[in-house]
């Protein structure tokens, strides 16, 4: 049923921080006012036009799009200041048809691309090129007409009118609001009057900005946070009252019951509109084929390629890569996606050509042998299985999808060559949009309603970290957040669930790119952000509903690692590595993942992962991307049995023999998509498209496509000689498996940059290291990991140094590694330029004051200064950092006194000693104390480097710590430990049952330990365990640990204070006289071997002048037990053995 009234003027949470609403609630909304139609008329842009389209004709309701443009007065080309930020006006414009719409796109672009000043302005004469199938009406109080009917009377009013009436003839409608703000009672007075003198038509609107009325608080506080104020000053924006919601038919005939007409013509306006945006339609760019060809045809010129490269990519041209080769050429013809591929194919070849480091596949890609035979990527589909319709499925007609990852430091340089071939106004990049999540809106919300820091801090933190984690999920989690929701932070926790995955800022996708066949503004509208950067106001996912080739040009951190190490290796050791060509059966590199030892390397570094590699211990690639596709949530579950099945430990059994073909790889474990394809293929004699749309339907859980499937599937089986009940056995089985099948061609692409990085780790170590500590300096957590790495090989990472180090971690030789000062914070990469280009034009600096008068202060300025003392850079200049840090002032002075001096020409070498500037003396002080030093460095470093605060404790940490980091001995698993150090990296999270628990590290003098605390013991200790405290930690292992970081079960912390007493070891104490002999002693230190326990072991000796001396064995812990004590006292006798 047709609802009488139709909301033509609403804001979205895509109005940015000026519509607390989102695009579902809008029609949820609708639904419960059992409205059948609404307009979204975001501020100035487009944002959420194609996600409010789809989303609106999924539930039934007619999608009106629309902007509330800035009209500029004036030209919007002009950027006059002297009008400040209130130099334009409100304009609400609506899409009649299609043509309207793409008029409306070329709009907003213009507000965004040219007439951006304050807001996306537009003027009077774009509106005229552009007015063709656009409805226009007057807006709200910041309207061109209310403002001028209030402010300059009515015949500068009727000007106004007459001007968009003429612009919009027939489809020009005077807004009316009513929102009980005096001024919008006076207007409809006069607007009401002028539209029936001039015959123009009125529209009732509301200017909804949040779907409740409620919610008005929580709108006024999204506002303050897009305004930066806060809720108490009253000078801010603020709306009137609490009315700018979606009002109820019968409210909005209340309010204009008077105007009937403006209520109808919502209505007729809502049944004018027939727009119908195309969502089937590909636009993609056409290749042009290169002048000289003889060929004129794509997909000639696709075939030539591929078999040209064939050639090159196979000595052994076989009939299965030829019908391979044809197969997939003749689906990319019928598909017509020739020019995609040579598009992918030219941008490829030009950064490989330009040593831009490529990668060598990702996603499904390869699973093509074209894509391989175009260089596109470095997989042989056919050695590793993969499957072409997992890629591009006939069946299915959609846009195949290449990702491509570069170099993260070079993408850029991809981009502009597209730009250049395809040309700026076809090519840009996407926007994404950055979302409130729970512990982000909690803070936003807190500062904007004035909760003290440390209160909102407090509760932020209660909220476990995670993607996926929302404040209802916390607050069933955390009594603690429950019980400050329902008492003293309610306000805040109630605002902050209404605005929690509120759109809050745009900004550039990483990745993603946009090519199309023309002007981008015929198929999408732009935005232009604050820095200059051009993107398209639809994301990703609205680009492909529209049609547009969009492709990922993802900047991959480890490709740049493995560049600058190869760079490196080059630099020293002047040998040149081809990292595509390196063996890929190293027997050495597969040690090294069966190690566990590959912190650094990619996508094998975590320390679940290392346990698993260590348990498996891979031989071979297979492994590798067998691992990479398990290691995820569901899958994890297999891991166990497939390492048990892999070394023989579990008998591999298979429901039915026909199945051995597809999962004989993988032990019997249904661990790849690709294996869920061959199963029905072979089971079921399904065709591997069809197989590939029972693969997505099972992925994305389409119950009702996948009952279809089910069906046919059992049908196959059956033919194909399987009885019905196995045949549904088996099914049930893909159905409980499939879900978690991992894309076995992403798998296989990633494994290969594993390999890679794993190989350099393993042959040159040092300057992998220093490529990986370069490509994460900004990433304080990621270095102190890597450097703790650096430790465990015995490679020493040098203190910064200003007469050493350079601006990136450099290796020295094999086992040392000079510190990157760009690791320094407030030091920006140009003052550091400029001190190595004077440094190595005029030499070492000799102190301080020589160093001020060499470099240029505009870029090494005195945040800089400080930075760099504090960090130790200017150790090996004057040890003394209090000294220095005090002397900064007078440095600098002095340096722009000789500066000045200079530059006058007052200096040169025949003027008087008493002329030239004094360079004063560094202040007579004593330097910091360790602590303070130490303390001071971690500020700057984010970690320790010239020494261990922990160093102050070591006489206790090493007597009651009973775990040694330097022993690479075999540790049992549930070993009893007991070690201290400092707790860092501190993460709550909560168990099944809700209760917090905790993750955090310990960073102790050999190395460091990951400590897991359960609820019951984080109970009793959880104020003891917060950043930085030392603490002793009592425990289990968790598991073998071969020479990496310790994990223990913490069942008991002691503070550091109370270790001697709490943790009072027994000692055993033995005496040697100068009769015992070396016999004697030998059997003493070999029961002593073959007891081991947690007791000190005290040998008590007589020194020459007979005093005595009492020594603490450092690496023998013994046991206290009768059987050890009777052994000793057989050896030594009865009163030179005792416990103390």
């Amino acid at each position: 049923m047709k609802s009488e009234f139709i909301h033509l003027h609403n804001h979205s949470d895509h109005s940015l921080l000026d519509g607390a609403q989102n695009i579902n609630s809008i029609l949820e909304t609708m639904d419960d006012l059992s409205m059948d139609s609404v307009a979204l008329t975001e501020h100035g842009n487009l944002f959420g036009a194609i996600s409010f389209y789809k989303q609106a004709k999924k539930n039934n309701i007619k999608p009106i799009i629309g902007c509330e443009v800035y009209v500029a007065k004036g030209s919007s080309l002009t950027k006059d200041k002297s009008g400040g930020m209130g130099n334009y006006n409100h304009l609400v414009l609506i899409a009649q048809n299609l043509k309207g719409y793409q008029n409306l796109m070329k709009i907003v672009t213009h507000g965004y691309l040219e007439g951006f000043y304050y807001k996306p302005r537009v003027d009077l004469e774009i509106l005229k090129k552009y007015n063709e199938g656009i409805i226009c009406m007057s807006a709200c109080l910041k309207g061109s007409l209310p403002e001028a009917l209030l402010y300059s009377g009515y015949d500068r009013g009727k000007a106004v009118a007459e001007e968009y009436s003429s612009i919009f003839p027939g489809r020009y409608y005077i807004e009316l609001q009513n929102h009980g703000i005096p001024e919008e009672i006076q207007n409809i007075q006069l607007a009401s009057k002028l539209a029936k003198d001039m015959g123009l038509p009125t529209i009732a609107t509301n200017d909804a900005h949040y779907a409740r009325k409620e919610h008005h608080v929580a709108h006024d506080v999204h506002i303050c946070i897009g305004t930066g104020k806060q809720l108490s000053d009253t000078k801010r924006l603020k709306y009137h009252g609490n009315e700018f919601y979606f009002k109820s038919q019968d409210e909005m005939f209340s309010l204009f019951k008077e105007f009937p007409e403006a209520l109808e013509n919502t209505r007729a306006i809502t049944d004018s509109i027939d727009l119908d945006i195309p969502m089937d339609d590909y636009h993609l760019p056409w290749y042009q084929i290169p002048k000289g060809s003889d060929l004129k045809d794509v997909d000639d010129y696709l075939k030539l390629l591929c078999k040209e490269g064939m050639k090159q990519k196979f000595d052994d041209r076989t009939e299965e890569i030829e019908t391979r080769l044809n197969y997939e050429l003749s689906v990319i013809k019928k598909m017509g996606f020739a020019s995609y591929f040579l598009i992918t194919a030219d941008f490829v070849q030009y950064a490989k050509k330009n040593k831009i480091p490529v990668g060598p596949g990702r996603g499904s890609a390869p699973g093509s042998l074209v894509s391989y035979c175009l260089d596109i990527t470095n997989i042989d589909p056919l050695k590793h299985n993969l499957i072409f319709e997992r890629f591009l499925n006939p069946d299915r007609i959609s846009l195949p999808d290449i990702d491509i990852d570069f170099c993260v430091e070079r993408r850029g340089q991809v981009i502009d060559y597209i730009k250049s071939i395809y040309g700026d106004k076809s090519v840009t990049q996407i926007i994404t949009f950055g979302k409130m999540n729970a512990r982000g809106v909690i803070r936003d919300v807190g500062r904007v309603m004035s909760y003290p820091y440390s209160d909102v801090d407090k509760i932020a933190k209660m909220i476990p970290e995670g993607p996926n984690i929302t404040l209802d999920k916390a607050l069933k989690k955390s009594s603690e957040l429950r019980t400050a929701s329902q008492t003293s932070h309610k306000d805040l926790l109630d605002n902050a669930k209404v605005l929690e995955g509120m759109t809050r800022h745009a900004s550039i996708h990483a990745a993603g790119v946009v090519v199309a066949p023309g002007n981008l503004t015929d198929f999408v509208p732009l935005y232009k952000s604050s820095q200059g950067d051009i993107t398209t106001q639809y994301d990703m996912k609205e680009l492909e509903s529209v049609g547009l080739l969009k492709m990922d040009f993802l900047g991959l951190r480890n490709l740049t690692v493995i560049d600058k190490a190869v760079e490196l290796i080059k630099e020293r050791l002047n040998k040149d590595i081809d990292i595509n060509t390196v063996p890929m059966d190293d027997p050495k590199v597969y040690d090294l993942f069966a190690k566990g030892l590959t912190v650094g390397v990619f996508q094998f570094e975590s320390s679940g992962m290392r346990d698993f590699l260590k348990k498996l211990k891979p031989t071979g690639i297979e492994g590798l991307i067998a691992m990479n596709a398990l290691y995820r949530p569901g899958p994890m579950q297999n891991i166990d049995r497939y390492i048990k099945r892999s070394h023989g430990e579990e008998k591999v059994e298979y429901v039915h023999p026909l199945l051995e073909e597809a999962l004989k790889e993988t032990h019997g474990i249904i661990v790849y998509q690709e294996q869920v394809m061959q199963i029905a293929n072979i089971i079921a004699g399904f065709t591997l498209s069809e197989a590939d749309e029972m693969r997505r339907a099972i992925g994305k859980k389409i119950r009702s496509l996948m009952d279809k499937m089910a069906e046919k599937f059992v049908e196959g089986a059956v033919k194909n000689g399987l009885t019905k009940v196995k045949a549904k056995q088996i099914f049930e089985l893909i159905d409980k498996f499939a879900q978690y099948g991992f894309n076995k061609s992403h798998s296989v692409a990633y494994s290969y940059i594993a390999y890679q990085t794993g190989w350099l780790k393993t042959h040159y170590t040092a300057e992998f290291m220093s490529a990986n500590l370069t490509s994460e300096m900004t990433n304080t957590n990621r270095v102190v990991v890597l450097i703790n790495e650096c430790r465990k090989l015995n490679i020493k990472v040098n203190a910064p140094d200003i007469n050493k180090s350079d601006i990136n971690f450099i290796p020295l030789n094999d086992k040392e590694i000079s510190f990157g000062l760009n690791a320094i914070k407030n030091v920006g990469i140009k003052a550091l330029e400029q001190c190595i280009r004077t440094r190595k034009e005029q030499g070492d600096f000799t102190s301080i004051f020589d160093f001020v008068t060499k470099v240029d202060q505009r870029l090494v300025n005195k945040k800089v200064l400080e930075s760099l003392i504090l960090a130790g850079a200017f150790d090996s200049v004057s040890p003394n950092r209090a000294q220095l840090f005090e002397s900064v002032d007078s440095a600098i002075s002095y340096g722009q006194q000789v500066d000045k001096a200079s530059n006058k020409n007052q200096i040169d070498l025949f003027s008087h000693e008493d002329n030239l500037v004094k360079q004063p003396n560094l202040p007579n002080i004593e330097d910091w104390e360790n602590q303070e030093k130490l303390s001071k460095e971690k500020e700057v470093l984010g970690l320790y480097v010239s020494g261990n605060p922990l160093l102050k404790y070591a006489d206790t940490l090493e007597e009651l710590s009973n775990y040694d980091f330097t022993e690479k001995k075999y540790l049992k698993e549930d070993s009893l430990i007991r070690i201290g150090g400092a707790v860092s990296s501190f993460k709550l999270h909560y168990d099944k049952k809700n209760q917090p628990m905790a993750f955090f590290n310990l960073d102790c003098l050999g190395g460091q330990v990951e400590a897991i605390i359960f609820h019951d013991a984080f109970e009793k200790y959880k104020e003891i365990i917060s950043e930085g405290n030392i603490v002793f930690l009592v425990g289990n292992s968790t598991s073998q640990n071969d020479f990496s970081d310790l994990k223990i079960i913490v069942d008991e912390v002691v503070p550091i204070n109370h270790a001697k007493k709490v943790l009072k070891l027994k000692e055993i104490n033995i005496k040697i006289g100068k009769n015992v002999t070396k016999t004697t002693i030998d059997e003493v230190h070999k029961h002593a071997m073959d007891n081991s326990g947690q007791s000190l072991f005290v040998v008590h000796m007589n020194n020459e002048d007979g005093s005595s001396r009492r020594i603490i064995s450092k690496k023998i812990r013994v046991s206290s037990s009768n059987h050890f004590l009777v052994m000793l006292r057989d050896l030594l006798g009865e009163s030179n053995v005792w416990i103390s």
